[in-house]
């Protein structure tokens, strides 16, 4: 009996916990090789497309991890048409070299995953949806259990208080959200962070810079720990 080889794999990462707890479930699956994360980059800010966070700052969580890191990067205010060009750039350059599924760290959100379903049909990868269908409630207690760390970096004022903009992703968090908000903020109420967990060879030492609004979104721009002064985002 012949037996199969772990699937050479990559990961769609925006360096919050849901990336995380999904890049942690990719590790512990003999049936996956995680070679790589892909993350998307708006090239006039030089950061990750919606949670604003620095492109210096995700290349960190990957060294920490020890994997390669793919960037696609678009413009500013990219169309639709813009973005599926680039990712399927992104594709082909990962299947080139070898990556024969892409994993996404969603969890329920049916239109989501279908959307992501139809863009990688046109590529040669095969989509993986490692933590689909879990209770986000059970993965927001897993992330804390597991020794994860992170800051909300991105807040929807429209549905959670902007105070928490800035806050660490804690138990005290949770209980701090009202109960229209998912845990896990699968409907876009926050965006995260992760800056040390159980995979990272070394914490990320960040500091918190100004917390600005921008597009109707409340943004906290985290900088290297290294950083001499906090620029806009």
């Amino acid at each position: 009996m012949s037996i199969r080889s772990p699937t050479p794999t990559a990961l769609s990462w925006s360096g919050g916990k849901d990336s995380a707890l999904a890049l942690h479930a990719l590790l512990t699956d003999p049936a996956v090789e995680v070679r790589g994360l892909l993350t998307t980059i708006t090239d006039a800010y030089d950061r990750v497309s919606m949670h604003g966070v620095r492109r210096v700052l995700v290349a960190a969580q990957a060294e920490a991890v020890g994997v390669r890191l793919w960037v696609v990067n678009i413009p500013s205010a990219a169309t639709n048409e813009q973005y599926e060009r680039a990712m399927l750039e992104g594709f082909a350059s990962m299947h080139d070299a070898g990556i024969e599924a892409i994993a996404f760290g969603d969890l329920f959100l049916e239109d989501v995953r279908a959307y992501r379903e139809r863009l990688v049909a046109r590529s040669g990868l095969r989509p993986t949806f490692p933590l689909w269908g879990k209770s986000t409630a059970d993965l927001a207690r897993q992330f804390t259990a597991c020794g994860f760390k992170a800051v909300v970096v991105c807040v929807d004022p429209r549905q959670i208080d902007v105070s928490h903009c800035g806050s660490e992703f804690d138990g005290a968090l949770l209980r701090a959200l009202p109960s229209t908000a998912d845990p896990c903020g699968e409907n876009g109420e926050f965006h995260t962070f992760v800056y040390d967990g159980p995979m990272f060879g070394s914490p990320i030492e960040t500091q918190r810079g100004v917390i600005v609004e921008r597009d109707g979104f409340v943004f906290c721009d985290l900088l290297p720990s290294d950083s001499t002064g906090a620029s806009s985002l």
